[in-house]
C-alpha cells in the first residue's frame, strides 16, 4: 500500500473484513521487524457501545490482532484515555475491550493513569503520555464521525486520547485545531484503520448512528482527514487542523492525490449530509469549552428541539473555560458558576443539562 492510497472494504463481517483489507494493504510489509512492539489505539471516548456511533468496534481491533499474530507479531498492546469527565477503564469494558484482552492476551494501557512528558510537536511543547514513546510502530483506530466543535473527526485528532486529561483541557484554551495539527507532528501514527461502520455524523458521544459498514485503511492521516471532509460534504478549509496539519508535513492535505480504491461494489457510497449542529450552536456562546462539556450541550439541545422547546430559548447559554470568574444570565457547567441561572458539572450530564435548560425556558414562558 502507497503512502497516497486509501482502501475502503464492506460488509457485515466486520473482523473477517478487516483481515482482508489488512491482506490487501500489506500491513505486514510496513511494519517489518516482528520483534517491533505495536501499540493499537482505539477511541473508546466514552462507555458507549460502538453501535451508538462513537467509540471503535471491538470486531475491527479483533481483526487486526488476529492478522498481527498470524504474520508473527507478538508484543502488542491496546491504548487509549477517554475524554474528561469519563473513566477510560468503564468505557474499555462497556465498549467490549476487556474481552479481547483476555481472549487474545494484549494487554491495555489507561493513558489517564500515566504521566505526561514534555514533547517538542513541531515548534509547540505539548505534553504527551509517556509511555507513548515506548512503542514502535503505532496503529491508529479512530471512528469516523462529526464533532459539534471541529465538524469532523477522525485520524488526527483521535491522537488527542494519547495526552493527560489536564493537556486536553488545555487544548481547548489554544483553540484545538492548532495543537491537534502540532500533537500530529509528537505522535507518529504509522498505519491507519478507519471505523466507518456507524459514526455519528453529528455528535462525537453518538446517538444518532448513521450505517455504512465500512472500514478503511491508509498510511496518511491527513490525506484520510482530507478525505472523510470531503466524505462528510466540507472543503478541507472548513476544518483547519486537516489544513494546519498538512502545511506543518504531517502528511498531504491535497485529496486531488488520494489514489481512493474500493475493494468491494458496495462500499462507493454517499454519506448523508447533517447539519443539525449548525442551527443549534447558534444558541451557544462558547470559549475554550471541553470536548465532553460542549459534547453533552448539543444533544440536550436536540432535545429540547424535538420537544419545541428549543425556539423558546431568549438566552444565549454560555459554555467554557472562558467564562471562569466572570458572570452572566445563563450558563453550563462548573466554569459559569458564577452565572445567575447554571447547572453544575465538569461536565455536567447530557440529562442534567437538558432537564435544567426545560425548567429555566419553563420558568419563562407566559402561562406556565
Amino acid at each position: 500500500m502507497d503512502k497516497n492510497q486509501i482502501f475502503i472494504t464492506s460488509g457485515t463481517e466486520y473482523k473477517r473484513m478487516t483481515k482482508e483489507l489488512l491482506e490487501k494493504a500489506d500491513l505486514q510489509s510496513h511494519i517489518g521487524d516482528r520483534k517491533k512492539k505495536i501499540g493499537i489505539k482505539p477511541n473508546l471516548v466514552s462507555p458507549s457501545e460502538a453501535s451508538w456511533g462513537a467509540t471503535t468496534h471491538p470486531e475491527v481491533v479483533a481483526g487486526i490482532i488476529e492478522y498481527l499474530k498470524e504474520h508473527g507479531f507478538r508484543d502488542m498492546v491496546m491504548l487509549e484515555g477517554s475524554w474528561v469527565g469519563d473513566k477510560t477503564r468503564e468505557a474499555f469494558e462497556t465498549c467490549g475491550f476487556d474481552r479481547l484482552e483476555e481472549e487474545y492476551q494484549v494487554p491495555f494501557w489507561d493513558m489517564q493513569k500515566d504521566k505526561g512528558i514534555s514533547v517538542d510537536c513541531g515548534g509547540m511543547e505539548l505534553n504527551v503520555c509517556e509511555r507513548v514513546k515506548e512503542l514502535d510502530f503505532l496503529i491508529n483506530v479512530p471512528v469516523l464521525k462529526g464533532h459539534c466543535q471541529t465538524k469532523i473527526t477522525c485520524a488526527l485528532k483521535n491522537m488527542k486520547g494519547l495526552i493527560p486529561n489536564k493537556e486536553k483541557r488545555r487544548f481547548h484554551s489554544l483553540g484545538l485545531h492548532n495543537p491537534i495539527a502540532h500533537l500530529n507532528m509528537g505522535i507518529q501514527q504509522d498505519f491507519i484503520v478507519v471505523d466507518n461502520i456507524c459514526g455519528d455524523l453529528d455528535f462525537e458521544d453518538g446517538g444518532n448512528p448513521v450505517v455504512m459498514n465500512r472500514v478503511m485503511a491508509a498510511c496518511d492521516p491527513v490525506l484520510v482527514d482530507a478525505y472523510v471532509c470531503q466524505m462528510m460534504h466540507y472543503e478541507v478549509a472548513e476544518v483547519p487542523y486537516v489544513k494546519l496539519a498538512g502545511e506543518l508535513g504531517v502528511g498531504c492535505s491535497d485529496i486531488s492525490k488520494a489514489d481512493v480504491r474500493f475493494l468491494e461494489d458496495g462500499a462507493d457510497q454517499r454519506m448523508p449530509i447533517s447539519r443539525k449542529v449548525v442551527e443549534l450552536a447558534d444558541a451557544v456562546e462558547e470559549v475554550e469549552s471541553c470536548s465532553a462539556c460542549y459534547g453533552y450541550l448539543i444533544p440536550a439541545l436536540e432535545m429540547l428541539k424535538e420537544e419545541g422547546l428549543f425556539e423558546k430559548l431568549d438566552e444565549k447559554i454560555c459554555i467554557g473555560q472562558g467564562y471562569r470568574g466572570k458572570t452572566g444570565v445563563l450558563g453550563v457547567g462548573h466554569c459559569t458558576c458564577k452565572f445567575q441561572n447554571y447547572v453544575e458539572g465538569c461536565p455536567p450530564l447530557e440529562r442534567d443539562i437538558y432537564e435544567f435548560l426545560k425548567e429555566y425556558i419553563g420558568e419563562r414562558t407566559p402561562g406556565k
